[in-house]
C-alpha cells in the first residue's frame, strides 16, 4: 500500500520498490559491479553490537549537534543525490522536509530543482559539485550557489565512472519527449500511484540538471552534464585547494576513505570530510565506510569535522558511527525512499524514524547527549577495521 506511515526505512523501500516504474527503482539502488560494497556498507552496521545498561538512564537526551557551522536538531544531514524523479517535487520537498524536522539540506549540482527554490525552501542547503569543467565554469557554478544562499560547499571526488552492475543497469533516457513518453508509457501506467503525482502538477519527470550553468540559462540533461564530467580530467589536490580557496565559507570534501587522503584534505584546507565510497558506486570492493571511519577519525578528527555517509537505514547506525567518531551521518537512498513512498511526508517520516532510533540507543547506552558517546558504548569484533593508506602516500594497508 503506497503513502500513509511507515515505521521502518525497510518498509519504506519495500513502498518505494512497489510504487516507482523499474527504471526509476533501478536507478536508487545503484551500485557498481557485483555489489560488494554496496552490499558492505549496511553488513557492516550489523556486526557492530552495543553495551547498554538498564538503570540510571538519563530521562532526557540532548541530540542537537552542528555541521559546517549549522545547528542541526539531531545529527542526520540530508546527502546530495542526483535527479530525483521519484517524486515531481524532488528536491524541494526534501528540503522542506529537513527544515521542518530542523536539520541541513545537501543539494546536488546534478539536481532536478535550482539551487535558488532549495535554498528559499531551506536556508541550511549546503550545495555540492563534482569536478565539472573548466575553472571559470566551477567558479561560476559556485557563485551562482553562493548568491543563491546556500551556506556551505560540498566536493565530491569519490566516483570513478564505474558504472557496469552485474543485476543489469536500468535504462533512462536522455530527455523526455513524445517518443520517450510511449516508449515509458506502459511501465508508468503499471504504477499509478507513481505517475499520478506528475499528472496532477501537469509535469513530466525532469531529467535536466539546472544547476550546472548559469541562472537563466537552459538547463543541460542530465547525460550531457555526465558527459562533460567524464571528459573533464579529475582534480588533483592543488585544484581542491584552489575550489577551497574560491568558497570563503565551511568546505566539506566527500569520498574520503583513506588515512593519507583525510590528511591530505586537512592540508588543503577543508572545513569537514565525509568518509564515504559513493554509495558503493565508486570501485567495487572498497570497504564499507564504518569500517574505514575509526582510523580516520581518530587521525584527523580534531582538525576537521568527520562525518560518515553510506549504508545507514536506522536511528542505531547513526550512533554507531557517532560513537566511532563521526560528528553526523548523511543519507542518502534512506531518503530517496521515503520521498518515493509518500513525497515530504514521506522524508519527513524517514527523519523521524532515525531521530527515534537515535534517542532511543543513547537512552538504553545510558547517556544524556550524542556528544558523550565513544568507543566504548560498541562491541567492535576483531578484524572489522579496515585502515588504508596509512602508511607513505599512495601505498594502501
Amino acid at each position: 500500500m503506497g503513502g500513509g506511515w511507515f515505521e521502518t526505512v525497510v518498509e519504506a523501500q519495500r513502498r518505494a520498490r512497489k510504487q516507482l516504474p523499474y527504471s526509476v527503482y533501478g536507478a536508487l539502488i545503484a551500485g557498481s559491479e557485483s555489489g560488494t560494497t554496496l552490499a558492505d556498507n549496511q553488513a557492516a552496521f550489523g556486526e557492530l553490537g552495543f553495551a547498554p545498561h538498564v538503570a540510571g538512564l538519563s530521562a532526557k537526551r540532548e541530540l542537537a549537534t552542528t555541521v559546517l557551522d549549522q545547528p542541526i536538531s539531531f545529527p542526520v544531514v540530508i546527502s546530495p543525490t542526483g535527479v530525483q524523479a521519484v517524486h515531481p517535487d524532488g528536491e524541494v520537498a526534501v528540503a522542506r522536509a529537513a527544515a521542518n524536522r530542523g536539520t541541513a539540506m545537501g543539494l546536488s549540482g546534478f539536481a532536478s530543482k535550482p539551487v535558488e527554490d532549495v535554498v528559499a525552501a531551506n536556508p541550511q542547503t549546503f550545495f555540492q559539485t563534482y569536478w565539472v569543467g573548466s575553472r571559470d565554469e566551477i567558479l561560476r557554478r559556485m557563485q551562482r550557489a553562493k548568491d543563491a544562499g546556500a551556506v556551505g560547499l560540498i566536493a565530491t571526488t569519490d566516483w570513478s565512472f564505474s558504472h557496469g552492475r552485474d543485476w543489469g543497469s536500468p535504462a533512462i533516457p536522455e530527455r523526455m519527449n513524445l517518443s520517450t513518453m510511449l516508449s515509458y508509457a506502459p511501465q508508468a501506467l503499471r504504477h499509478p500511484r507513481w505517475l499520478a503525482p506528475f499528472l496532477r502538477q501537469r509535469r513530466i519527470p525532469d531529467l535536466t540538471v539546472p544547476n550546472v550553468g548559469g541562472r537563466g540559462e537552459q538547463a543541460p540533461t542530465f547525460f550531457g552534464a555526465y558527459g562533460q564530467w567524464m571528459q573533464t580530467p579529475p582534480p588533483s589536490w592543488d585544484d581542491i585547494a584552489w575550489m577551497r580557496e574560491q568558497w570563503d565559507g565551511p568546505f566539506m570534501l566527500k569520498g574520503i576513505c583513506r588515512l593519507d587522503d583525510a590528511k591530505r584534505a586537512v592540508d588543503a584546507g577543508v572545513s569537514a570530510i565525509s568518509v564515504s565510497n559513493h554509495g558503493g558506486n565508486n570501485l567495487d570492493g572498497t570497504p564499507a565506510s564504518i569500517r574505514v571511519l575509526p582510523g580516520i577519525a581518530e587521525a584527523v578528527g580534531h582538525q576537521v569535522e568527520v562525518l560518515l555517509d553510506g549504508g545507514v537505514r536506522r536511528g542505531s547506525d547513526v550512533v554507531k558511527a557517532l560513537a566511532l567518531g563521526a560528528k553526523a551521518v548523511m543519507i542518502g537512498r534512506a531518503y530517496l525512499w521515503g520521498l518515493a513512498a509518500n513525497g515530504q511526508a514521506g522524508v519527513e517520516n524517514v527523519l523521524d524514524i532515525l531521530r527515534g532510533g537515535v534517542d532511543s540507543a543513547v537512552l538504553g547506552l545510558g547517556k544524556s547527549s550524542v556528544h558523550e558517546l565513544d568507543r566504548s558504548d560498541v562491541l567492535v569484533p576483531p578484524g572489522f577495521e579496515r585502515a588504508l593508506g596509512g602508511g607513505t602516500a599512495g601505498a594502501a594497508e
